[in-house]
Order: structure tokens, then C-alpha cells, then sequence
């Protein structure tokens, strides 16, 4: 199957999966799958900013909904928002299953959790970061469905990255653990048949809304998407561990016919603007020996005069710098050249 093959949403899932990768490597994912989490204060924070989550997404598709010009697309907004509705009502459940209790009062949101609420809601009200209200140059209510489907371009990559997540733990947790692993409720809860279902409806809705619209409106849909799934990545990673110390794994077992984890290093500069070979040879000109001093014999490129030296090491920095523009090169290529045909 060619990855262009498929729906918009699952398109610009593939595009942007690799941003999803990261949600796997950071110490908040290998806690929660390894049952380490502190309940008291790392969990229990991740399921008060979730509260912020689900009523941002239940007053998104209430916007959405107004959009919408078709009514099945309001019935199948109006579905999602009742599903989002339940869904906060089972996070009360859940809530009081791990012994939590909430203040009264109303729970702040953390920097991460306020991003991407922020921009959700901004969306749905037709406010598109870098130009104008979409609402001001609506002309029909028709054209004022291309906002819902902007709205559901900042919520579908969303839905998505959660069930990938919870999909993930399930397939690592040992079996003889999971029948006391302390979150196998919500693991279990976004890993199942019927939150797939919710975030291909979500996908569903996506296609359909965005089937009239233009090429420069798509492009939109695209950065939306985009944004979206880089602020919920950064909000997993934001999320704070307190003394807890975790050692987050660089490799796993994996099926490397499908996914691909690339480990860049910044240790000696090759990965940043600076060559560190041409750094490397002005420390090794500038210090290197005089004289003999002590009377010892001095190697052959220290006895070279110093012009014959930078041009020795201008030649080696250039090779470096050629083999590293090689190697990156080459390893692009072979991930152009990759096909992904699932999930």
C-alpha cells in the first residue's frame, strides 16, 4: 500500500508520526508503563491537567458544531461531543478507583496543558495563528465549515497519539504484571476497541469536512495538524517526575521493518552550525610544541611548520565535513525511501 493511499488524517498521521516517537522516549511514558509513577504526584497531576483536556475538547466540537453547515456533520459532531462529555464523566470514576481527591476549587493548568488548550479553542473560534479571523472573511455559512474542519485538525492528531501510546504500553507490559499494574484502568481505557473508535471518528470527520476545500486551506489543515501533535508530544515530555529518577531506554525491541529510531549525538559538535574539526585544528595549532623542551624527540607533525599544519587540517576538515554531509545524506535517502502502511 503507497502511504499516499487513505484518508487526509491518516496521510498527515504518517507525515507526522515521527514527532509522536518522542511521547516513547521521555521518563513520564517509561514511567507510566512501568507501574513507577508516583500516584500521589506525578499521575495525580497528568489526570487534573487531562480535566482541562476534555472540557477544552467538549466546548471545541460545541464550536465546531455551530460551524458546520451539513447536518450530518452537526450529528456527527454533536456525537463526538457527547462521547467527550462521557468521557469526562468516567475520569471522575476513575478518579476515585486510584483514591484521588481534587479541591474544591478549580485545578490550575500547567504551562504545557494551557498551550495546547489555548491554541485548540483559538481554532475552533476561527483564529488561526499568522493570519487573519477566518470568521471575518467567511462569506456563506458553507465557507464557515472549513472552520470545523480546522477545529478537528487540532483535535484528531490528539486522539490519535493517545491511543498509540496506550497501544504501546499494552504491547510491553510483562503478563504476569498486568493484572496489578496500578494504571491498567486507563491504559486499558485508551488502548480499546471503542477509543479506536472515537479517534477514527475524529480521522472520519476530519476527511469529510476537509473534501471542499481549497489547496491554500489544506495547507492550513496541514499546520494545524501539525502544531497539534507537536504541542500534545511536549506536553507528555513537560510533565513533571519530581525526585523521581528514571532511566529513559535509547532502545527497545522493535520490528525495524516499521519503525525506524535515529540517535543523534551532540558530543563532538557534528549535529549543530559548527564544525568541531575546524575548532579541533585551531587548538591543535595553537598549542602545539615550540621547542624541544625537555629534550625528547617531538613528532613529525609537531616539528611541521604551523602554515603546513592548517593546511593538514583544512584538508581533514574538509574530508569530515564531506563524509558527515555523506552519511546524513545517505540516511535520509533510505527513510524517503521508506513505505509505511499502518498505524
Amino acid at each position: 500500500m503507497a502511504i499516499d493511499e487513505g484518508g487526509l488524517a491518516r496521510r498527515l498521521w504518517f507525515k507526522f508520526r515521527d514527532d509522536s516517537v518522542f511521547s516513547l522516549y521521555t521518563p513520564f511514558f517509561v514511567g507510566l508503563a512501568s507501574a513507577t509513577l508516583h500516584s500521589e504526584t506525578t499521575f495525580r497531576h497528568f489526570i487534573s491537567q487531562d480535566l482541562h483536556f476534555l472540557k477544552a475538547f467538549v466546548l471545541a466540537y460545541e464550536l465546531a458544531e455551530d460551524c458546520a453547515d451539513d447536518e450530518d456533520d452537526k450529528n456527527g459532531l454533536r456525537d463526538l461531543r457527547k462521547r467527550a462529555v462521557g468521557r469526562l464523566q468516567m475520569h471522575d470514576t476513575f478518579v476515585r478507583e486510584w483514591g484521588f481527591e481534587f479541591p474544591n476549587e478549580d485545578i490550575s493548568k500547567d504551562i504545557a496543558t494551557t498551550k495546547y488548550t489555548d491554541f485548540l479553542l483559538a481554532t475552533a473560534s476561527g483564529k488561526i495563528e499568522g493570519e487573519r479571523s477566518v470568521l471575518d472573511k467567511i462569506a456563506t455559512p458553507f465557507e464557515k465549515t472549513k472552520v470545523a474542519a480546522y477545529t478537528l485538525a487540532a483535535l484528531a492528531p490528539c486522539m490519535r497519539l493517545y491511543a498509540f501510546i496506550s497501544t504501546e504500553i499494552q504491547g510491553i507490559i510483562n503478563p504476569d504484571q498486568d493484572s496489578t499494574h496500578i494504571y491498567k484502568s486507563w491504559i486499558e481505557n485508551y488502548s480499546s476497541q471503542v477509543f479506536e473508535e472515537i479517534a477514527l471518528q475524529n480521522e472520519d470527520m476530519l476527511d469529510k469536512l476537509s473534501v471542499s476545500l481549497t489547496g491554500e486551506e489544506l495547507e492550513i489543515i496541514e499546520k494545524l495538524y501539525h502544531q497539534a501533535m507537536k504541542l500534545q508530544v511536549d506536553f507528555i515530555a513537560a510533565q513533571p517526575i519530581s525526585d523521581q529518577q528514571s532511566v529513559v531506554p535509547l532502545s527497545r525491541v522493535h520490528d525495524f521493518s516499521k519503525r525506524h529510531l535515529m540517535i543523534l549525538c551532540d558530543f563532538d559538535l557534528a549535529c549543530t552550525a559548527f564544525d568541531s574539526a575546524a575548532i579541533l585544528a585551531e587548538i591543535a595549532i595553537i598549542t602545539a610544541p615550540k621547542a624541544d623542551m625537555d629534550g625528547s624527540d617531538q613528532t613529525q607533525l609537531a616539528r611541521m611548520p604551523s602554515a603546513d599544519l592548517r593546511s593538514t587540517w583544512d584538508v581533514l576538515s574538509t574530508q569530515y565535513t564531506e563524509q558527515f554531509e555523506q552519511c546524513v545524506e545517505s540516511i535520509v535517502a533510505s527513510e524517503r525511501g521508506l513505505i509505511k502502511t499502518n498505524y
